[in-house]
Parts: C-alpha cells; sequence; structure tokens
C-alpha cells in the first residue's frame, strides 16, 4: 500500500454555493474582498474532512482576470489574502501543508487565449514571489497546453518552492491536452523544474488512460477530478460565469472515492478534488483510501 498525499477538493465551486447569488466572471475572487471568513471555513471543513494539503484561493487572481472589475488595486493583497486563510486554517488543523495555486492566464481551457510562454513567465513569477512566503510548494492547476506549461512552470520556479504540473485533459480522451496535443509530450517538461506531475479539471473516467503516461515521468504523480457534466461551449466564451456549467448527479461521495481508489491502485500517491468536488466526497475518499490500507499523509 502507499503513502497517500489527500489534498482538498474544489474551492471555488463550494464558495459560489456557499456565498449565494448569481455567480460573476470573477469567480470566487470577489469573496476575498466581501466574506474571506467563508474561504477559511471551506478550508476548515476540507480539513476536517480529513485533507492534509490545501491549495490556496488564487486559481483566478491574476492580473488580466482584473482588468475591469474595480479590483486592479487588490491584486497582491488578494493574493495574500489567499494564503492567510490557507494558513490559519491548517494552524486550526493541526497540521498539513500549503499549495499556493497558480491558475491559467485570461480564461480556463482556452489555451489559444493563453500567452506566448516567456510572456506568461513574467506573469507567474509575480504571482509565486507573492504566494510563496506563506507556502509549502506552488501548484500550476488545470494546464492546457504545452506552451502554458511551459510559461507556468519558468514563472513558477521563482517562488524557490517546490512546482507540482497539473495538467487538463480531454473530457473524453484522457491521452490528450485540452489543446488536442498529445498528453506525453508534456513528460518532456519535466526538466524545466516540475517535482510533481498530474491530472486535473477533467471527468474522473478519462483520469486512468492519463495517469497510465504520467507514471513514466519518473516523479510522484495523481489526479483530482472535476465533477461537471461537460465543459460547455458557453463556459467558453468570453468572461464566462459557472451557471453556464452543470454539476453531474451521478457522481456521488462514494462514487468519487471508488474513482480515486482505482487511481491509486494505478500508482497515483496526489489525489483529492477539483470543482464541484466537496468536503463530503474528500471525507468518502479518506475513509476509503484508509480502509484500502493507505497510508494519508
Amino acid at each position: 500500500m502507499s503513502n497517500i498525499t489527500l489534498m482538498d477538493g474544489g474551492m471555488g465551486q463550494e464558495l459560489i454555493h456557499r456565498a449565494g447569488g448569481a455567480p460573476t466572471s470573477l469567480w470566487a475572487t470577489q469573496v476575498m474582498i466581501e466574506r474571506p471568513e467563508l474561504i477559511g471555513t471551506v478550508h476548515d471543513d476540507f480539513f476536517a474532512a480529513g485533507a492534509r494539503l490545501a491549495k490556496t484561493n488564487s486559481y483566478a487572481v491574476h492580473r488580466d482576470r482584473l482588468i475591469g472589475s474595480g479590483f486592479e488595486d487588490r491584486f497582491a493583497p488578494l493574493l495574500r489574502t489567499a494564503v492567510e486563510q490557507a494558513t490559519a486554517a491548517r494552524d486550526r488543523a493541526g497540521g498539513g501543508s500549503i499549495a499556493g495555486c497558480l491558475g491559467p492566464l485570461r480564461a480556463s481551457y482556452r489555451p489559444d487565449l493563453h500567452p506566448p510562454a516567456e510572456e506568461a513567465m513574467d506573469l507567474y513569477c509575480e504571482v509565486a514571489t507573492i504566494l510563496a512566503p506563506g507556502c509549502d510548494l506552488l501548484i500550476c492547476e488545470t494546464v492546457a497546453s504545452l506552451d502554458h506549461a511551459r510559461g507556468a512552470l519558468m514563472g513558477a520556479q521563482w517562488g524557490g518552492l517546490p512546482v507540482w504540473l497539473s495538467l487538463t485533459v480531454d473530457d473524453g480522451d484522457g491521452t490528450r491536452l485540452r489543446s488536442g496535443e498529445p498528453l506525453a509530450a508534456a513528460l518532456d517538461l519535466a526538466g524545466l523544474g516540475a517535482a510533481a506531475i498530474l491530472v486535473n479539471c477533467t471527468t474522473p473516467e478519462s483520469i486512468p488512460a492519463a495517469l497510465a503516461i504520467l507514471s513514466r515521468a519518473g516523479l510522484p504523480f495523481g489526479a483530482y477530478a472535476n465533477g461537471f457534466e461537460r465543459i460547455t461551449d458557453a463556459f467558453l466564451q468570453d468572461r464566462p460565469t459557472v451557471d453556464t456549467l452543470a454539476a453531474r448527479r451521478d457522481l456521488s461521495p462514494e462514487r468519487y472515492a471508488e474513482h480515486a481508489l482505482r487511481w491509486a491502485d494505478l500508482g497515483a500517491t496526489l489525489i483529492g478534488g477539483c470543482c464541484e468536488v466537496g468536503p463530503s466526497h474528500i471525507a468518502a475518499t479518506a475513509r476509503a483510501l484508509a480502509a484500502a490500507g493507505h497510508t494519508l499523509t
């Protein structure tokens, strides 16, 4: 059996569900201004469910995403708030790790909009250096193309912490990035400093094929799936809101845990959840992994 790092689940969707009201294109960023304590509560619930690693609520905190929001001058304070809420929850839980989250620039699942690696590197560098002082590692999330991966990894290195690269694959074909490029081509990027390689924000069913490829990288690897029915065309438009996406009705906590057990059987040692995977899913996963003889770290 394995030592498995159990990560938290989807912060953004959990905040939207708890905050109420219509979601905006800022996703959960605005909550850090209006109700920052809510972020800490979500972190608390994931730690109570058994998670040992919390990702900061900084996925969408990028200068380009704040343009026109009225919060442009809050860029650095928002990042620091995300770290403070995660670390305070970690301290209340009595231990755990903090991963500073670096989401995609401009938009999720849109590699066509992502800036070239050299430009992206500077933007990621700025985020990484602000997040790093309060974190144990940095995680580049929902990386949809090879060029996106290059820019994110090169920029995140400036944080001076281990960097995890988490790629997002086609919902129906876990062997391909959302850009259409082969996932196997991303293995060559390990030389840019990735300390671990994962797949996230895709259907649970697409992950086994992805893990079979990631296992060849010679790095710790893992997965955290989303609970969306599918990524709709409407969500791929400019400044989308999550009300264009629907949560699956068939992905109960127990069903999600069954998927996670299969990932562990395939050698994954980094397991958690993404959008629409809440504390109850993480709790069920923690129970299932422990019952199977795995040690949660």
